[in-house]
């Protein structure tokens, strides 16, 4: 069964205005469309034929980063890439293997590590991590999960009514400057290391057992530190008038990457 087809953006972003043409090769030919012809070669396949050809000619740069990444979502394991990169150097050369290690140990060292921590992460929540947080995803940097939660002893109709989410922010993910009109927030947070921050003063550090009250019409954000996993309940209470969020800004990486 073919897979779906690639979408490539990184040609008209580097290159769009100073080499349009090659921008185009690069995003609609070979990843639109070679890369596409999945019912031909697998991803995984063309992983395989991009890093031998990659290595044997000595290339170490981004590309090549790019391609073990990629090679590591299309399911090439640790293991396996080992071996590859071992078989490649009888071939192509002793020092150009040396070179892709070093880069291969980084992509697969990193992808572990991050797995790791999902996994312990997991291990401490009492709630659901939910569902992509697919309809709010334009307002977040980084990927969000939402999961519904209603008290035990409520009617169906009444759950309907509830208004508690619990939200995950995966390490650095955090959502835009925002403001509630018509209603105040609680969150309560239950696991991880996070941030709130309210326009005009300095962020607070969050972990489980913290609770936020976040008045009405107060500019704020919130999300999880850079290197944690980060989960809240979140609650409202209406107070008067129209009951809305207004969506603002991004925090930028300039302001975020400075907490500490």
């Amino acid at each position: 069964m073919a897979q779906k087809k690639i979408v490539q953006t990184a040609g008209r972003t580097q290159l769009g205005e100073f080499a349009p043409e090659f921008a185009h090769l690069n995003d609609d030919i070979l990843f639109g469309e070679v890369w596409s012809r999945n019912d031909l070669l697998s991803l995984r396949d063309r992983s395989l034929v991009t890093l031998t050809s990659l290595i044997s000619q000595g290339m170490t740069d981004s590309s090549l980063t790019f391609h073990l990444q990629e090679a590591k979502k299309n399911g090439i394991t640790r293991t396996e890439i080992s071996e590859i990169i071992t078989h490649i150097a009888f071939y192509a050369g002793w020092p150009k293997a040396w070179a892709a290690f070093r880069l291969a140990k980084e992509v697969w060292t990193k992808a572990s590590n991050t797995d790791d921590a999902k996994a312990r992460f997991l291990q401490e929540m009492i709630f659901p991590i939910g569902e992509p947080n697919t309809a709010y995803a334009q307002y977040f940097k980084g990927d969000s999960h939402l999961a519904p939660i209603a008290p035990k002893n409520l009617s169906a109709d009444e759950k309907t009514i509830q208004g508690y989410s619990n939200v995950t922010f995966e390490p650095g993910c955090r959502n835009n400057w925002h403001i509630h009109h018509g209603a105040h927030q609680i969150l309560i947070c239950v696991s991880g290391k996070g941030w709130y921050q309210e326009w005009g003063k300095p962020a607070i550090p969050l972990q489980a057992g913290d609770i936020i009250d976040i008045p009405e019409d107060v500019k704020h954000w919130h999300g999880a530190q850079a290197d944690s996993w980060f989960q809240h309940l979140a609650t409202h209470a209406k107070t008067s008038g129209e009951e809305r969020n207004e969506w603002l800004e991004p925090v930028s990486d300039e302001e975020y990457f400075k907490l500490k």
